[in-house]
């Protein structure tokens, strides 16, 4: 730390990335990124004369040509909607604008819901899970603070239904809710209906996950037009230009294209169901994801362990050291052939450890 630095965040804990190492080739099963390519409608448009054409003009900070293709897509107003530099983005401008009250959300969750909460010196409350590990709604209810679940939760990968987060925004309709839906495409509903009914909800997605975008870095909100009109003036007062020109074609072939990415979004749920068989027949614990990854844990495995051997073999996973969950390893669903890659090695493993 240098003598410059505003001692206001000495105690800063900022957030860890999943890790990108190079020293060689793994497979990469830790950072939840899309195992297969943008639709090609998404690579044509990155490969546009046009495109390399408008780079040296600034793009157009209203974003209007993808609010609106995506707002037909999602059934809202274009007005309902704002685009950011990734979903990160969206919670960031979230975390400044509506806040004054303090914060709540899960202990175990999404890590940057601490950090904002620390960077912007907000009062925050972290609510255990139960032992189940899931979200019991009834500890959200009638709170002053501004609400953030993650919806599939993570690193968990549980669902909580829809019945519940209505029940958490109609308990106070003077406290906003947040719902981040990261990984609400890999067999989540969507609570972005519920924003007509509730103007005090506010529902966060990406393009990183399901989309394949996870380089582009766009995320968006949904909420009522006074919402956003909100999180617009913190927008133009940081970044006005936060979406780049490329991001910006590639988002509007994105949401063209939607039913490739459906597609593979089954592609992987199938090779979700299929990965969670294999483990739990190999003594594995696996919680019933609806995400694009899974939460494991064996009798025999030490967790840390575990991700060190799969690592020391090319495999890539997900450890996180915190008490209540260092037994467990997150796990992205790659395609057949990365997860056949994992069990064998995973195999292997516990060949080695049984003797």
């Amino acid at each position: 730390m240098s003598r410059f630095f505003d001692k206001r965040f000495s105690e800063l804990e900022a957030y860890t990335p999943g890790e990108q190492p190079r020293d060689m080739k793994y497979v990469k099963l830790n950072t939840n990124e899309s195992p297969y390519p943008p639709s090609p409608g998404v690579i044509k448009a990155m490969a546009e004369r046009e495109l390399s054409e408008r780079m040296r003009l600034y793009p157009d900070p209203e974003c209007l040509a993808v609010r609106e293709s995506l707002a037909a897509l999602l059934g809202v107003g274009k007005d309902e909607l704002v685009l950011t530099n990734g979903s990160d983005e969206s919670l960031a401008f979230a975390f400044m604008s509506f806040c004054e009250r303090g914060v709540i959300f899960p202990e175990i969750s999404y890590g940057f819901y601490k950090v904002f909460a620390q960077l912007y010196g907000l009062n925050y409350r972290q609510i255990p899970l139960k032992d189940d590990f899931t979200i019991d709604p009834d500890d959200y209810i009638g709170t002053d603070e501004t609400v953030f679940i993650a919806n599939p939760n993570a690193p968990t990968g549980l669902f909580m239904p829809l019945c519940d987060i209505e029940r958490i925004a109609a308990s106070n309709p003077d406290r906003l809710v947040v719902i981040d839906e990261a990984y609400v495409d890999f067999g989540g509903e969507s609570a972005i209906p519920l924003t007509k009914k509730y103007d005090n909800l506010l529902v966060i997605q990406t393009f990183s996950k399901s989309r394949s975008m996870a380089g582009a870095r766009l995320g968006f909100a949904v909420g009522c037009a006074d919402i956003i009109r909100d999180m617009n003036t913190i927008r133009y007062s940081t970044n006005p230009y936060n979406i780049n020109s490329a991001t910006l074609a590639m988002a509007s072939a994105a949401v063209a294209d939607n039913d490739y990415y459906l597609d593979n979004c089954k592609k992987i749920i199938n090779t979700r169901t299929d990965t969670t068989e294999k483990l739990r027949a190999l003594g594995f614990e696996v919680l019933d994801s609806k995400c694009n990854f899974i939460f494991a844990k064996h009798p025999l495995l030490d967790g840390e362990a575990y991700y060190k051997e799969l690592k020391s073999r090319g495999v890539l996973v997900r450890h996180f050291g915190s008490e209540k969950i260092r037994d467990y390893n997150r796990i992205t669903i790659g395609t057949p052939e990365m997860m056949d890659t994992l069990l064998k090695q995973t195999r292997e493993i516990l060949g080695a450890k049984r003797g």
